[in-house]
């Protein structure tokens, strides 16, 4: 709601602010009213019979009785503590007995009222959940998560509601709109496949609660490891972003035979097969080779005596790590959040998403270069720098230009003339910067999901057309 010297402009202003995928900080609560100035804060652990005091300083810190201040909450809990990870959102209370994560809850419902449903937001696409629509979304799954049943979706369902059908710069956005509601993805959305299934629970109020931090004191490098609300997490292509990694796994028993073992490797075209005692116990693998060897030695050998060693990872293990276990192994073990064994990554599965990666570079590479020799055909030297580089401190060169520099080249009316296309200049320029935004999420490694079809296809495209008419 908004005040009498509000204006509409401003409290859309604010709203967007609050709404649009920005983390809500004690200095927002303070801003609002919703804080005071040197309001007290107490920190009450019942399980343990102690409680901390705090308090909130004039730039939106909280201030420990010990002096130390910290802009996070959580940070400010586990200093408080000692030890332990905490959400410090659902730690901290004011005098009446609210969490901060009330207080925050209610200044998020005020910006949701002042939003207006029907502003797009900006640069994402119009398919995209309005501010509003996202935040009443977000609240009503963290109702669901309070009372035990978290929602299901899968992870393209989720991105869905940002207007988006992968992940890259828009990562960083959902992650704050889920801290603002206290929820957190289980497994984490930006390390499993497209098409995998997470669910939206609640951010773990207090965890490893009586465990000390590798008996280190809280110092600021204990504090550096922790994931805070204030800061992105830097996400590169991980071992469950593979479809496989958490497609389920077949397996047997220790106790199985040879002829249950070769004839499920046969019927499903395996080359292994993991040997587990239980969806943690993890026993090893059996193979053609090793089942081979196994017999060779003894023709009445058991199934227990061709199992060898395999390893395994967790789903959330950077990819790059385990290419040399991959060339070694032919074959890795994924195990999910909860540390069952839930897929298998081979060497076939890597190469085939290095290689749709390396396609899309090819695409593009031939988009830079085609564009490049259009303008460099069609203009001088000097007209593009004139537009481009006034001060000629950057491009002394058509080969020095970027795609921002070929657009700006090519929406301009009196050059787009001189080039003589039969085509419209706003269409073009419009399919251009769709292709420029595709182009900077794969080239800066923004995303480790391959391109829709669909963002493949504009490329294709745009590359025939200027096969035709660049020529």
């Amino acid at each position: 709601m908004t005040d009498s010297t509000t204006s509409p402009a401003e409290a859309q202003s604010r709203a967007r602010f609050l709404l649009d995928g920005r983390r809500v900080t004690i200095a927002d609560l303070l801003g609002s009213g919703l804080l005071q100035e040197e309001e007290r804060l107490r920190f009450v652990r019942p399980r343990v019979g102690e409680s901390h005091e705090a308090a909130v300083t004039s730039r939106g810190w909280i201030r420990l009785s010990d002096g130390e201040e910290f802009r996070s909450p959580s940070k400010a809990a586990m200093v408080a503590v000692g030890n332990g990870t905490f959400d410090g959102w659902e730690a901290w209370q004011v005098e009446d007995g609210r969490y901060l994560t009330q207080l925050r809850q209610e200044l998020l419902d005020r910006a949701a009222e002042e939003a207006d449903p029907t502003a797009p937001e900006k640069e994402q696409p119009q398919t995209s959940l309005s501010p509003r629509d996202r935040h009443a979304r977000l609240k009503e799954a963290r109702e669901s998560a309070e009372a035990g049943r978290p929602l299901s979706l899968s992870v393209l369902e989720l991105l869905a509601w940002w207007g988006v059908t992968g992940r890259g710069v828009v990562n960083d956005q959902i992650q704050a709109d889920l801290a603002n509601h206290s929820l957190i993805t289980s497994p984490e959305f930006d390390k499993v496949s497209l098409t995998a299934t997470v669910q939206l629970v609640k951010a773990a109020e207090e965890q490893a609660e009586d465990m000390p931090l590798a008996g280190l004191p809280v110092t600021a490098a204990a504090l550096a490891g922790v994931s805070e609300e204030l800061g992105s997490r830097e996400t590169g292509l991980t071992v469950g972003t593979l479809p496989s990694a958490l497609a389920g796994i077949v397996s047997v028993k220790p106790t199985a035979t040879f002829e249950e073992a070769i004839t499920l490797m046969v019927l499903h075209d395996f080359s292994q097969l993991p040997v587990l005692a239980g969806p943690h116990n993890l026993r090893g693998s059996v193979s053609w080779k090793s089942i081979a060897r196994a017999r060779h030695a003894d023709p009445g050998a058991h199934l227990s005596q061709a199992i060898v060693d395999a390893r395994d990872v967790r789903y959330d293990h950077d990819l790059i790590d385990v290419l040399p276990t991959l060339a070694e192994n032919d074959f890795v073990l994924i195990r999910d959040q909860h540390n069952a064994i839930a897929g298998i990554v081979t060497a076939a599965d890597v190469a085939q998403a290095y290689g749709q990666l390396a396609g899309h570079f090819l695409l593009i590479g031939e988009m830079d270069r085609r564009l490049r020799q259009v303008i460099a055909g069609a203009f001088t030297l000097p007209e593009v720098t004139s537009l481009c580089d006034p001060a000629c401190e950057r491009i002394s060169s058509f080969g020095d230009m970027t795609v921002g520099d070929y657009q700006r080249v090519l929406e301009n009316p009196g050059l787009w003339e001189q080039l003589g296309w039969p085509l419209d200049r706003k269409v073009f320029i419009a399919r251009l910067e769709e292709i420029r935004r595709i182009r900077n999420n794969v080239m800066h490694f923004n995303s480790s999901d391959p391109l829709p079809k669909s963002d493949v296809d504009k490329i294709r495209h745009l590359n025939k057309l200027l096969r035709e008419y660049g020529e």
